[in-house]
């Protein structure tokens, strides 16, 4: 290790996404300097592009509202759901730091937030767990605030024709603006934000851009350097196999960048590397239908194996079914699994799980099965009354969906399953049969429509929200990927957010949040905003446990 540094900061932290920035934001206050590298032209990583829901037991926002939590009911939910692929001390540390990580953004006055009320826990029938929901959200954001700032933002991926803007609770309602009254008023809010948004030429920001926006408003508050267009080409190491920082490229000019007190790692996951797609996801999950960021490429832990680092879970993601956009971006599945009048079928022409299912369960299934690809079967009801991957309930199919082969259309159950190659008689019985579930209001295969969570985006006005006669004609297929919102699998951490060897020994100064680490949810998803909320927690850890290093007081 030479003695040379270009740079030189208490905390150098890779990756500009939530885990990322709030970390740097923690290291500030705890009395060390700190510096964000980020590898894109914008900031934000998939935190930027994502719905930006936060989920953190116990936060202030959730304790204002009277919804605190026992440490022991929270502590049940993850161990049940994570069947002991997490170590209990990451566990724990996750569900004791979290209030307080979220206490330290709450110290700036620009990081508010709302509770998204009824978007149930992933899992709310298990103990611990709640049909109510733990999931905040930032308060929508003006980024003109931002100044010279607001350009390197990434797109708004919540944002209507004329500027309008919706939070998740506002989606959950205008999904149903042909059924409820609650739809039809968040149509007229609609409407006038639209108005508003043109007399006061606002530039709203909703979701994950809003929390990114927010975060890095903090940061320029607290004077915490940002650079963009830097990627970190390999860490610095010394003798004692310690890391003294990192080796980077800014405007074509290499960089040494020393962090006194350690590197933390927050790159993202290996979403957009089709090499380790290849070497770690199951078959079936190999394609690239990722909806993280683009720069997810795993340099991070890539990184971190060249030190010495031990990996996991390198075989699951975020998973997440999808639609291919004719353009070839991916649209991703959430509320329109809870389509009344549809089911999901295989090549088969058979049902091979709950629809409705959290999204990474759907989609264990779809890969387990190998039912890649899978087909969303639905009736003209459908088409009229609910919106589909991103097409406007009653508004007609693109014609590029047909052109493309993503999408089929039919006068019969018949003549659809001749057009997307299904057996025929199998696609018919299977249709008949869940119609007869829909009579009775329940799914005696696989209980669709059981959990709060499979009911939050259904239908209020019908005796199971999530299922209604497929019956009028014409009737309608879509192609299902199995796409990703990012990689689960990455360094091992401890409790303390530092990575570690097979042995299970410390890199000493090398600390990991978010994607690029080994999630602590392991292979399950406990609710919106489990991937963000994990990022900000041990991005706060590994920043407080620096601060101790320096002072003194590290844990060995």
């Amino acid at each position: 290790m030479s003695a040379h540094w270009d740079e030189e900061f208490d905390l150098v932290v890779v990756g500009s996404g939530g885990g990322g920035m709030t970390a740097a934001l923690a290291a500030y206050d705890s009395g060390l300097s700190v510096i964000v590298v980020e590898k894109g032209s914008m900031y934000g990583g998939s935190t930027g592009i994502s719905g930006g829901g936060i989920w953190i037991p116990n936060n202030p926002t959730l304790r204002a509202k009277g919804h605190d939590d026992s440490r022991e009911s929270v502590r049940r939910y993850l161990e049940l759901i994570t069947e002991g692929r997490v170590p209990p001390a990451r566990l724990e540390a996750y569900v004791d730091n979290g209030p307080a990580a979220m206490e330290l953004l709450g110290k700036s006055k620009w990081m508010r937030f709302f509770w998204v009320k009824g978007y149930a826990d992933y899992h709310p029938e298990l103990e611990g767990g709640r049909p109510l929901g733990r999931t905040i959200e930032a308060l929508p954001f003006d980024t003109r605030n931002l100044r010279e700032d607001e350009r390197f933002q990434r797109p708004n991926s919540m944002k209507g024709p004329l500027g309008l803007w919706i939070t998740a609770k506002d989606y959950h309602d205008l999904a149903m603006v042909k059924r409820t009254w609650r739809g039809r008023w968040a149509s007229v809010v609609a409407a006038w934000r639209v108005s508003s948004n043109v007399i006061r030429r606002r530039h709203m920001a909703t979701g994950g851009r809003a929390l990114v926006a927010r975060l890095r408003m903090a940061m320029k508050d607290a004077g915490i350097p940002l650079w963009l267009k830097t990627p970190m080409t390999g860490l610095v190491t010394g003798e004692s196999g310690a890391v003294a920082g990192i080796t980077a490229e800014r405007d074509g000019t290499p960089v040494r960048i020393r962090g006194r007190y350690g590197v933390l790692l927050a790159t993202g996951g290996f979403d957009h590397n089709q090499q380790m797609r290849e070497k770690y996801l199951p078959e079936s999950g190999r394609a690239d239908f990722g909806m993280g960021a683009r720069e997810n490429t795993g340099d991070g832990i890539l990184a971190g194996e060249r030190v010495g680092a031990a990996l996991d879970l390198m075989d699951d993601a975020w998973w997440m079914p999808a639609v291919q956009h004719p353009a070839g971006a991916t649209i991703p599945l959430v509320s329109e699994r809870s389509i009344p009048p549809s089911v999901i079928v295989s090549a088969e022409g058979r049902r091979f799980t709950n629809e409705s299912a959290p999204y990474v369960n759907f989609v264990h299934d779809q890969l387990e099965g190998g039912h890649v690809p899978a087909w969303f079967v639905m009736d003209a009801k459908a088409r009229s009354r609910y919106p589909f991957a991103q097409i406007l309930p009653g508004a007609p199919i693109p014609k590029a969906f047909y052109d493309k082969g993503l999408a089929f259309r039919a006068d019969t159950i018949a003549e659809l399953a001749a057009k997307i190659g299904v057996p025929a008689g199998a696609l018919t019985e299977t249709i008949e049969r869940f119609n007869g579930f829909a009579r009775t209001g329940e799914d005696s295969d696989f209980g669709r429509g059981d959990s709060a969570y499979d009911r939050y985006y259904g239908d209020p006005t019908l005796k199971n929200p999530t299922m209604d006669l497929i019956d009028k004609a014409p009737f309608y297929a879509f192609r299902i990927e199995a796409g990703d919102l990012g990689t689960k699998g990455g360094l091992v951490c401890d409790e303390h957010s530092r990575v570690l060897r097979a042995d299970g020994s410390v890199i000493e100064g090398l600390y990991a949040t978010g994607n690029v680490s080994a999630s602590v949810m392991g292979n399950e998803y406990a609710g919106a905003g489990a991937t963000i909320g994990p990022s900000i927690v041990f991005g706060y850890i590994a920043a407080r446990h620096a601060a101790a290093v320096r002072s003194g007081a590290g844990v060995a």
